[in-house]
């Protein structure tokens, strides 16, 4: 990748030379060797990335996120300030045979400030994560989740507004104009 296709803070240190054209790297940012980092992401003020960490395209990264070896991010997430991300079930201090448990953020979803995403799981398309929850396990396509530990209110669409009833297993947004069935790993569109 050429640097002069994306702009980086000169506080910013990024060992990694796999940045796509047009993101934007902001104030005290450390990004290590072997992190990817896709096309038109905006990484803002105090945010880390260790070897191994893969970003999609159009990802925003808020201030103050820290992300592990085996978190991918895919196209078009979201996360809020201070959300927590952890890869290790059973954390030791200088323990060098823990297990990685990689996390899994589809495209499209976010993450509200403050949540915390248990290492190991999987956050589905284009779901809404709530402020402050601790996410414990997979989260479906589409679902709108909070709490702690955090439990599924209902499902979104892909602005992120809650979907209304329209029948059984079937979802459409407030302005008719889209309808989602449920599916074995949460809403899909309707054709």
């Amino acid at each position: 990748m050429n640097t002069q296709n994306y702009f980086v803070h000169p506080s910013s240190l990024v060992e990694t030379t796999a940045v796509g054209e047009g993101t934007t790297i902001w104030a005290f940012v450390h990004l290590l060797a072997g992190v990817r980092v896709g096309q038109n992401c905006n990484i803002c003020d105090h945010c880390f990335a260790e070897s191994g960490v893969v970003l999609g395209n159009n990802v925003t990264l808020k201030c103050g996120i820290y992300l592990w070896n085996g978190t991918t991010l895919e196209d078009d997430v979201f996360v809020g300030p201070n959300v927590v991300f952890t890869n290790d079930i059973h954390p030791r201090s200088k323990n060098r045979d823990y297990t990685l448990r990689p996390v899994l953020v589809r495209k499209g979803a976010s993450l509200g400030a403050n949540s915390t995403i248990l290492a190991g799981t999987t956050v589905g398309r284009y779901a809404l994560v709530g402020i402050g929850a601790v996410v414990t396990r997979d989260v479906p396509d589409y679902a709108l989740i909070y709490g702690n530990p955090a439990r599924q209110h209902g499902w979104v669409d892909e602005t992120g507004e809650k979907l209304l009833a329209d029948g059984p297993g079937c979802w459409r947004s407030a302005d008719g104009q889209r309808t989602y069935c449920e599916t074995d790993r949460g809403l899909q569109p309707k054709d």
